[in-house]
């Protein structure tokens, strides 16, 4: 058996955006999908999956996937759940040569499914990375990054970027435009996670904001400048010091292109009630700046604190169901027993 985890992440600034060319940068954090792989003599898959979301499910399978488990959560979800182990599963057997590989597969997450911290990212580079290993053919980092990112871009019906995959097997802070995907130095920022106790769907989301820019030039605009306040960031973030802690101004300044950052993703029309509750409750408890993470429509928001002052706003928010802090992740992805 092989075990391998990838890190889940939060948005600094970028997401939708992403998707025309314009840039982002996602970082990694210490919330973790573990997939555990091990080969089978026959040629079928076999998958348990559990702790999915947030109170957890489990899925069970064998094949293709072709009927859908009797599990109370979302379909959309479900699907999309599925559809990521299977090309997953297929990317592995490319890679190998292997096209008649089985395997037994065991996943356990602690990132929320479909709230915008890339558990699916998390779950699709541990897949390929354990299924390899067990295959005996090893991916080097680059490889694994690009076939995680097509088994996204498949199951999400070319909607993807190669953001949250990139991130989750590097790890640490990465800048992403188009295909142009590199690690860049940051402070271990304070992240603040907020989240709602839901999740977005990601490609109506995403259609939704298309639909918005083919239709208004503004719309376009918006998506040029979250662009322009991930450029400024950039810059922000290449004066710091990555050995120091953060320094004061450096968090305002970020937090404030955050905020802007917010503004924007909500006139496209991908923020929620829920989510731009907890957004402010964070600022008026004193955070640097807070903006959804991800797709939105529901699920996550991500603060910058250093203190425990937003944590105990989010904590006593109604539409908060869960609050942590999460500590920037430098590993990537990484093999947990071989």
């Amino acid at each position: 058996m092989t075990v391998s985890s990838a890190p889940g992440k939060v948005y600094l600034f970028g997401e939708h955006a992403v998707v025309y060319g314009e840039p982002a940068v996602p970082c990694a954090v210490e919330r973790r999908a573990t997939v555990s792989v091990e080969a089978r003599e026959d040629d079928r898959i076999r998958v348990e999956a559990s702790d999915l979301s947030l109170d957890g499910f489990t899925v069970e399978y064998g094949g293709t996937s072709d009927g859908r488990p009797d599990v109370d959560v979302p379909a959309s979800l479900l699907d999309a759940a599925t559809g990521y182990i299977d090309a997953a599963v297929e990317q592995a057997r490319d890679a190998a040569d292997a096209p008649d590989a089985g395997f037994d597969v065991i996943i356990e997450s602690d990132i929320p499914l479909g709230a915008g911290l890339g558990s699916s990212a998390a779950v699709v580079v541990a897949g390929i990375d354990a299924a390899t290993r067990e295959l005996g053919v090893p991916l080097d980092r680059e490889e694994l990054a690009d076939r995680a990112y097509r088994a996204e871009y498949e199951v999400q019906d070319g909607e993807a970027s190669r953001a949250d995959t990139f991130c989750s097997t590097m790890g640490g802070a990465v800048r992403v435009e188009g295909d142009d995907c590199r690690r860049i130095d940051a402070p271990n920022l304070p992240f603040v996670v907020g989240f709602d106790g839901g999740a977005g769907d990601t490609g109506e989301l995403v259609a939704g904001v298309r639909a918005l820019r083919e239709e208004y030039d503004f719309a376009a605009d918006t998506v040029e400048s979250i662009g322009d306040i991930v450029r400024r960031g950039e810059a922000i973030l290449a004066e710091a010091d990555p050995e120091s802690d953060p320094t004061a101004d450096l968090l305002t300044e970020l937090g404030r292109l955050m905020n802007f950052d917010h503004g924007l993703l909500e006139a496209l029309g991908v923020s929620s009630r829920t989510l731009d509750n907890m957004v402010w409750a964070a600022r008026e408890a004193g955070a640097h700046g807070a903006k959804l993470t991800g797709a939105g429509g529901g699920g996550c928001i991500v603060a910058l604190d250093e203190t425990r002052e937003t944590q105990t706003a989010l904590r006593y928010t109604a539409e908060c169901e869960d609050e942590f802090r999460a500590e920037l992740d430098r590993a990537g992805v990484r093999v947990e027993e071989a």
